[in-house]
């Protein structure tokens, strides 16, 4: 790869046709990137949402609710679905998400302090930063919603 084409910020314009390449940067970078529908679902998420919310690391998360599949600890304690247990209406990252859908907000690394379960035990609390985008492809809306934890983070 060139340096002129690099600087042209179309240095990925090569790889259109490698979807195999794609999927092995999004499988190898450190940030959840999570893909979500109007409903709050998993439509598409790479493999570092299993390291930083192991929880569910043996199950199928496709279409599975958010809070459901990070392993919210109101969710799995309140043993409800993620949108209806009574921390929701005051969930940061749950209304981020739904302002980024609705109104083509965006929030950029805010950081939250949450508890969750990493297996079906285990609670902790956890310092997460997220940022949520708007995502338009053939004619459907999707939240993008990249997610970091900040554990070790001062």
């Amino acid at each position: 790869m060139s340096l002129e084409i690099a600087l042209t910020n179309v240095s990925f314009n090569f790889l259109k046709g490698s979807q195999e390449f794609l999927n092995l940067i999004l499988n190898n970078i450190n940030s959840a990137v999570l893909l979500l529908n109007n409903k709050m679902e998993l439509v598409s998420f790479n493999d570092a949402l299993i390291t930083i919310f192991p929880k569910n690391k043996d199950k199928d998360l496709k279409f599975v609710r958010c809070g459901e599949a990070i392993g919210c600890a109101y969710q799995v304690e309140e043993q409800t679905d993620c949108g209806t247990t009574t921390k929701c209406r005051h969930c940061e990252l749950r209304l981020s998400a739904i302002s980024t859908y609705l109104n083509n907000t965006s929030t950029l690394r805010k950081e939250i302090i949450r508890p969750f379960y990493i297996d079906d035990k285990n609670k902790v609390d956890m310092r997460i930063q997220y940022t949520t985008k708007l995502f338009a492809y053939e004619g459907e809306k999707y939240i993008v919603l990249l997610v970091e934890s900040c554990s070790g983070k001062d």
